[in-house]
């Protein structure tokens, strides 16, 4: 008899394993670990692709899609540096006395063309203005110092008639002339002897023969002659005047060590322009009119008091108005500096090139010292 072993199917191996295992609790654990992989694993084959997809309008290709092609073109100047800003144009009050000289080069402007000089000149100097001594906590756009006075119009002289000068003989008084007193006399016998007057001294005495009458204390001028040009009463001659020198307002000055090399008349760089000399009469008034209201108030701020005033005005000379005023004196000094600038406007109208230089308003900003 002959028996054949045949071997199980492997589905009821496999189950009989899978029990054996799921009856054991230290194989059971393993169990559903690997279980657990096995899900993971078929989980993110199953979800990944639809995760990771890139975006399908990217990856399908157009139809008429062509490549576009571009150029850059590069400025000539694009990586050029840009130069530093250009510094604005700085009003400075020149010297008058100061001869009329076109400066090299300058960002001041003024109401005449100067260059920079200075008595004593500074070893390597490159300031556009002179060394001076002065107060380090102010700005000051002066050089000279002096005192403003008001012009006094004068009617113009006719010329004078063309006469030459004749000779005349001064008239003098006839002085009086007397002869010298005393005389001889013999007195006595003795044909030696002799006799004298005795008489007081006579300043008039002269040696003549006879008095003459005059005056005691006539110059003894005798043919005296003098040039005396004609004179016509209705042609006057013009009165004698003393020349001045042209006058400037007082002025503060601001400390500078560094000077110029140049050397001569106190001056600053500067270039002549028509708002240089609007604004030269303009501060002229101004400081007239602030002495003005001082002298008449009789009230003086205390010395080292700064009033800052900042207006606007328009183009034609009007005072638009005040922006700020900066009062470090007191209310009435403040006040003083205000009606200074207000009350003698308008100033003028401006002309065509500065209205095309600043346009309809320039702001501006004045500071009164007090010492």
């Amino acid at each position: 008899m002959s028996q054949t072993i045949v071997s199980p199917p492997l589905s009821l191996t496999a189950r009989r394993f899978f029990v054996r295992m799921w009856n054991d609790p230290d194989s059971r654990s393993i169990l559903i670990g690997l279980l657990g992989v096995v899900l993971v694993h078929l989980l993110l084959y199953l979800v990944g692709p639809y995760l990771l997809r890139a975006d399908p309008s990217l990856a399908v290709k157009r139809p008429h899609a062509t490549l576009r092609q571009f150029s850059i073109d590069l400025a000539p100047d694009a990586f050029v540096p840009k130069p530093p800003p250009k510094q604005p144009m700085k009003f400075v009050e020149t010297n008058p006395n100061a001869p009329d000289n076109p400066p090299d080069k300058t960002n001041n402007f003024a109401a005449q063309n100067q260059q920079v000089a200075q008595e004593k000149p500074t070893p390597q100097g490159k300031s556009d203005r002179p060394a001076m001594e002065g107060q380090k906590d102010i700005h000051s756009t002066q050089i000279v110092t002096g005192q403003l006075s008001k012009p006094v119009e004068q009617t113009p002289v006719p010329p004078l008639p063309d006469t030459t000068p004749k000779e005349a003989k001064v008239m003098t008084t006839r002085p009086e002339q007397n002869p010298l007193t005393g005389f001889e006399k013999k007195i006595g016998d003795d044909p030696t002897a002799y006799g004298s007057n005795i008489s007081r001294q006579i300043d008039t005495a002269k040696n003549i023969p006879e008095k003459v009458d005059g005056a005691k204390n006539a110059p003894l001028i005798e043919g005296a002659v003098a040039m005396q040009p004609a004179i016509d009463r209705n042609r006057p001659r013009p009165r004698p005047q003393i020349v001045k020198q042209q006058q400037v307002r007082p002025a503060i000055f601001e400390e500078n060590k560094f000077g110029t090399s140049n050397m001569g008349i106190i001056g600053v760089s500067a270039q002549f322009s028509k708002y240089g000399v609007y604004l030269q009469k303009l501060v002229e008034i101004v400081q007239a009119q602030w002495d003005k209201i001082l002298s008449e108030s009789r009230v003086y701020p205390p010395s080292g008091s700064i009033v800052i005033v900042t207006f606007v005005m328009n183009s034609d000379g009007q005072i638009a108005r005040i922006i700020n005023v900066d009062n470090r004196a007191t209310e009435q000094g403040a006040q003083a500096c205000t009606s200074a600038i207000t009350v003698p406007s308008p100033y003028g109208p401006w002309s065509d090139d500065m209205k095309a230089m600043l346009g309809k308003e320039q702001e501006l900003t004045f500071s009164f010292y007090y010492q």
